[in-house]
């Protein structure tokens, strides 16, 4: 008993005296390894008359336990200790930003509306919304759409019972916005003219394939003022062209056109160049329609409230998800909701690459062509 005692007494000398982890383990390994002196000592514990044995293995049990506790106490000392020593050595900057591979990245659809935002800002709209959910006045009625319109039909609308409690009736349901037009209503019913803004937002049509989706983003324009003309239409829309393709000069062209609110109304063509494997805006001798405008129908102003032998404005309207697959050569737009962080990673745009006309609009981010 005397040995072990002493045996004991020794094992836990070098446990507190083992500097590392790796001197702790050698230690560890010496007294309860495979072939380490306490284990050893429990081997011959069969060869002891059976008094001796219960005794002695008590005894045994005991100084392994006490062992494994030092061991376990020692081990959280010598760890604590390398980590201090670590920490001591190594520096770490808090104010570096995170790796790029963690960092978040801006959606296209939220870059093209920080651009058209910045342009227009520049040319002195402001930036106004409205409800997603219309009544048919704002959404149909004070846009010239009369109720026999196609597009009022519920194969290409959605609409909402105004009444849960009663059957649905077509003629006083809500409707879903078609369109951000309803937002040039309810601004023209609150402001006077000088009127220059621009209305953003999403929308919502029953349609579903590679070019649409039941719900888009839009951005509609609203300019209104005494001797507003045509022109002023095309000089505003060729100097946001320019500066949302980034480029120095464009060749642009107007179709005459049909839409309820504007008379004349127009579709805007830009110059490209089509081929199989890409689309170049601004060379070739291709045209791609962009988006729709016109000078404000009389019964348009008259239902907003303005009188039309005293104003006129012009007004016109694009898609914004459009833009972006043109501008960043975004070649399906159902993948701009699929939630695909490879996709956001690759179309995806810097946090902090803020649009703005002085910074530039994409330079500092995303794949532009």
């Amino acid at each position: 008993m005397e040995n072990i005692l002493n045996l004991k007494s020794e094992i836990l000398a070098q446990i507190t005296s083992a500097a590392d982890l790796k001197t702790l383990d050698e230690v560890r390994v010496s007294a309860m390894g495979k072939k380490g002196k306490l284990t050893e000592l429990m081997k011959n514990l069969g060869s002891l008359p059976l008094e001796e044995k219960i005794a002695l293995g008590k005894s045994l049990n005991i100084i392994k336990n006490e062992i494994e506790q030092a061991i376990e106490s020692q081990k959280n000392i010598l760890e604590a200790k390398a980590l201090d020593e670590k920490l001591k050595k190594e520096t770490i900057d808090v104010t570096l930003p995170i790796r790029p591979e963690t960092q978040g990245r801006i959606h296209p659809i939220t870059k093209i509306y920080e651009e058209i935002e910045a342009i227009f800002g520049q040319m002195g709209f402001d930036v106004v919304n409205g409800p997603d959910i219309e009544d048919q006045f704002h959404n149909f009625n004070a846009l010239n759409m009369p109720a026999n319109h196609p597009a009022r039909q519920m194969q290409d609308t959605f609409y909402i019972n105004n009444d849960p409690t009663m059957p649905f009736d077509m003629d006083s349901a809500y409707v879903v916005r078609t369109h951000t037009s309803g937002i040039q209503i309810r601004t023209m019913e609150k402001q006077q003219p000088p009127i220059r803004i621009i209305a953003t937002g999403r929308t919502y049509r029953s349609d579903y394939d590679a070019t649409h989706t039941p719900m888009f983003h839009q951005v509609e324009g609203l300019v209104i003022d005494k001797n507003i003309t045509m022109a002023h239409l095309k000089g505003c829309l060729y100097d946001f062209m320019k500066a949302f393709f980034e480029l120095e000069d464009l060749p642009v062209r107007y179709r005459p056109s049909y839409f309820p609110f504007t008379e004349p109304s127009a579709e805007l063509d830009i110059g490209c160049l089509k081929s199989k494997d890409e689309l170049k805006i601004g060379a070739g001798t291709d045209w791609l329609e962009v988006l729709g405008c016109g000078m404000v129908h009389p019964n348009v102003l008259r239902a907003g409230g303005i009188n039309p032998d005293e104003y006129q404005g012009f007004a016109f309207g694009m898609g914004v998800d459009r833009l972006a697959m043109l501008k960043y050569g975004i070649p399906d737009l159902r993948t701009f909701f699929e939630s695909d962080v490879r996709w956001m990673k690759h179309y995806g745009f810097a946090p902090l690459d803020f649009s703005s006309m002085t910074g530039g609009l994409s330079d500092n981010g995303g794949l532009t062509r």
